[in-house]
């Protein structure tokens, strides 16, 4: 319930103890780190470098060269290159509720908002070229084509797609209404400039037909096609992710950026992120020509990959996994599927990512947002924090109890609790106590911690010495207040239920200590931050009191009225025990020799 309220659906309950030793998260960019609402802002033609203003999808903009207005009417390869976006795409926009939002792709939907701006009436042209047959996008390919024919029925393929594969499959470019040899310099100098100005860079192209063609192949495509622009696009960093980085950083977790985008792209944005050794980016076919030990060695120190495939994102989980990295992994395609599977945790993205993807995943994001996961990883380790508390409550005092009779038994001594009596103290203390540490909020440090190590054990070599300590002061107050009683000259109805009162008094005083596994307790955040503590402890007294004072319980539990000089013995050994633990979690914390024996 506390990660769906973070927009963190968990599908496997075991994720929600791996998500505290998590050490690795590999992040999509686009949707994930970015807001995925794209805008084009740049055209850049053989001819021109045009500047493009407006907000989102809205489809109300500018266009500028050298700071100067320009009608868009008056550039034919812009008019050109808006169609081919027009129709190279099969994206629809829509307004609702006085905002404008794409069904399909964001790249597209930036596409259709160009054509607006360069005033085409976009029903109007898709039904003057209507579409007869397209090779959709694919990682692989990393291009998409269309077969379109005008009015008169000319036939012509538009193409789009990641720039450097666009160029291999062109030999002309636009210029004007004139077809030129390409010149690959200028498009693979202008491709570096949008790129490092952190734009996502998308190459569009055509050719023609001849004019009964009906069906698209991909040798129609392969080589002889004219260039008509390349186009920047802007998708704006969220600024909760940015932050949400360096809370990873600062809990031990290394983050690295798997991106479709161009290299000097992914580097821009990773640094405007602020990736650690965002300087070294590793494109895929760079990756392809590594052999295992160097690519184990490359996954290990490069924190952003560009031109990627979902091979290589299961290829990295893989190779994390085996230098004992503990690999969180996003996705949103059927392709990512198999990466998913394969990490400790598949994180798959609610909005934009598929039935298949989500099935995969042990997590789903309600909001697609980086923020979310580290938001996750922090609710994780608070609630495993509470679960290695409510061990540190429940054992110990269990135990006392336990060796109460133990040590009674053992010596011949008259028993200072009866077996009934242990009954009441379980059932009363279980359902209350114990259950309020569930509801302990996160300490302050959790995203200041490195993660756990999956070798970690639960009950550690400082587990065990507290769960002995506590036990021991337990039963030694247990029995010095029952033999106090009893040497007095008290029943031994009075005496038992004076010891039966210790250990529950003694449980609600080390309960405050369990807030805090190694901190102190002792503020006023440590003894009154947690109202469901508060509210337990109260219920907890209210049935002493009646245990203690009404003829009912009495005749049931076999006990009696106790005086208040009574009273003041027991809460002053609660008191004690509280203050006692308190100094051992302060000289244990001091103690090299007990920290490395925890971790």
């Amino acid at each position: 319930t506390q990660l769906a309220k973070h927009n963190a659906i968990i599908r496997r309950l075991p994720a929600v103890e791996t998500l505290g030793s998590v050490t690795v998260i590999c992040s999509d960019k686009t949707g994930t780190l970015t807001h995925n609402e794209m805008m084009i802002q740049s055209v850049i033609t053989s001819e021109s470098s045009i500047e493009v203003t407006g907000d989102g999808y809205e489809p109300d903009g500018e266009f500028l060269i050298d700071d100067q207005l320009i009608e868009p009417e008056t550039i034919n390869e812009l008019q050109i290159a808006a169609r081919a976006g027009l129709l190279c795409n099969d994206s629809e926009l829509s307004h609702e509720k006085n905002k404008w939002s794409v069904h399909g792709t964001p790249m597209e939907g930036a596409l259709l908002s160009l054509g607006s701006k360069a005033k085409l009436d976009i029903n109007f042209e898709r039904k003057a070229n209507p579409l007869s047959d397209l090779i959709p996008f694919d990682s692989k390919h990393k291009y998409m084509a269309t077969l379109n024919h005008d009015h008169e029925g000319h036939a012509y393929i538009y193409v789009k797609g990641a720039p450097e594969k666009i160029l291999q499959m062109c030999s002309f470019e636009l210029h004007g209404e004139e077809l030129l040899p390409i010149n690959t310099q200028y498009w693979l100098d202008n491709i570096e400039k949008l790129a490092s100005g952190a734009k996502r860079v998308l190459a569009i192209a055509y050719t023609t037909s001849e004019v009964n063609k009906v069906h698209l192949n991909y040798d129609d495509i392969k080589s002889g096609l004219t260039l008509i622009a390349l186009f920047g696009l802007i998708d704006p960093p969220r600024s909760e992710a940015i932050i949400a980085l360096q809370r990873c950083y600062s809990a031990g977790i290394n983050v690295k950026m798997i991106t479709g985008d161009h290299a000097t792209t992914a580097k821009a944005i990773a640094k405007e992120f602020g990736f650690k050794n965002h300087e070294r980016v590793y494109s895929g076919n760079e990756l392809d020509s590594l052999s295992d030990e160097e690519f184990n060695s490359v996954a290990q120190e490069v924190n952003v990959f560009a031109r990627t495939t979902p091979e290589h994102k299961l290829r990295l989980v893989q190779s994390l996994q085996n230098a004992g990295e503990i690999v969180g992994m996003t996705g949103d395609g059927v392709n990512d599927a198999p990466a998913l599977k394969r990490a400790d945790i598949g994180i798959a993205m609610g909005q934009k990512g598929t039935e298949v993807s989500k099935e995969a995943a042990e997590i789903v994001l309600a909001d697609d947002n980086f923020a979310s996961i580290t938001q996750a990883v922090a609710i994780g380790r608070k609630i495993y924090d509470n679960l290695l508390k409510t061990i540190l409550m429940v054992v110990p005092t269990s135990g006392g109890e336990a060796l109460v009779i133990l040590v009674a038994v053992l010596f011949s001594q008259v028993l200072p609790i009866t077996p009934l009596q242990i009954l009441w103290v379980n059932m009363i203390t279980a359902v209350t106590l114990s259950i309020a540490l569930a509801f302990e909020p996160a300490e302050p440090n959790i995203m200041q911690r490195k993660p756990r190590t999956p070798t970690s054990n639960i009950l550690s070599a400082y587990f065990i010495w507290r769960l002995i300590f506590v036990s021991l002061l337990l039963v030694l107050g247990t029995f010095y207040l029952f033999s106090y009683e009893y040497a007095r000259g008290a029943s031994v109805d009075v005496a038992r239920t004076v010891a039966v009162n210790t250990i529950v008094i003694g449980e609600i005083f080390y309960l405050f200590n369990c807030r805090r596994i190694r901190a102190s307790t002792l503020s006023i955040e440590g003894l009154l931050g947690n109202r469901a503590i508060l509210l337990a402890v109260s219920i907890v007294i209210v049935f002493q009191i009646l245990f203690t004072y009404t003829p009912i319980m009495q005749t049931l539990f076999a006990t009696d009225a106790i005086s208040l000089s009574s009273w003041l013995r027991i809460i002053t050994f609660g008191l004690m025990l509280y203050l006692i633990v308190e100094f051992e979690k302060y000289i244990s914390s001091k103690n090299y020799f007990m920290r490395r024996a925890e971790s």
